[in-house]
């Protein structure tokens, strides 16, 4: 086997940029007894597979990043495969997590509490997902007690499920939320009544018609 084709291979399945130097460090190990590769020879053939992934023939391309190799998609193929990705997200959500983000979409912005309200239960991996999923984002902090983040939907959200506006999506009842259990999770973070009043003065305000009590 050629050093230029485990090169390659090297390249093909990392998800970073490959610089010469670590391509020198593996074949210092004793798998590869009998193998002479140093920096410079590494950049060579490197630079010998950046030419050769120029082709036509390929539908890939080699590029130097951040002082690495890295296989890139040529952009002619980006619509192709950026919808075959969407297609492929969507399958990957969960129950879990479509009830998460219609939630954050249509009460946004939203702490993840007010989340974990609606739906009655820990939302933490929900919300992960659809953060590494980038269909929502952190969007600031709540004034609240804590500083709790705020989440909206992002961009590519719109993208995703085909709409040019939040306007677009379904009209729907307003979520069915007993204010006042919602005032009262909170006393049990706060011990200051002038805290608690100014909590409860805001949730007046994020949800209008409210009519929170005082105590």
């Amino acid at each position: 086997m050629s050093p230029e084709k485990i090169i390659e291979a090297l390249i093909f399945v990392s998800d970073t940029p490959v610089r010469p130097a670590q391509v020198e460090e593996l074949f210092q190990q004793e798998e590869f007894e009998g193998m002479e590769m140093n920096e410079t020879q590494a950049t060579e053939i490197m630079e010998t597979l950046l030419d050769k992934f120029k082709s036509d023939e390929f539908p890939y391309e080699l590029r130097r990043i951040g002082g690495g190799y890295q296989f890139f998609s040529k952009k002619e193929y980006y619509p192709y495969l950026h919808q075959a990705a969407v297609l492929k997200n969507r399958k990957k959500l969960s129950r879990a997590a479509l009830e998460t983000l219609a939630i954050i979409a249509y009460r946004q912005p939203v702490t993840k509490t007010e989340v974990e309200y609606i739906r009655g239960v820990n939302c933490d991996y929900a919300v992960k997902i659809l953060l590494e999923k980038k269909l929502i984002e952190i969007t600031g902090r709540s004034d609240a007690p804590g500083r709790p983040l705020l989440y909206s939907t992002s961009d590519f959200f719109m993208e995703y499920f085909g709409i040019n506006d939040l306007k677009d999506l379904p009209k729907l009842d307003e979520f069915n939320i007993d204010e006042s259990e919602f005032q009262e999770q909170f006393k049990i973070y706060l011990e200051d009544s002038e805290e608690l009043k100014e909590v409860l003065d805001e949730i007046k305000d994020q949800h209008p018609g409210a009519n929170p009590s005082d105590n």
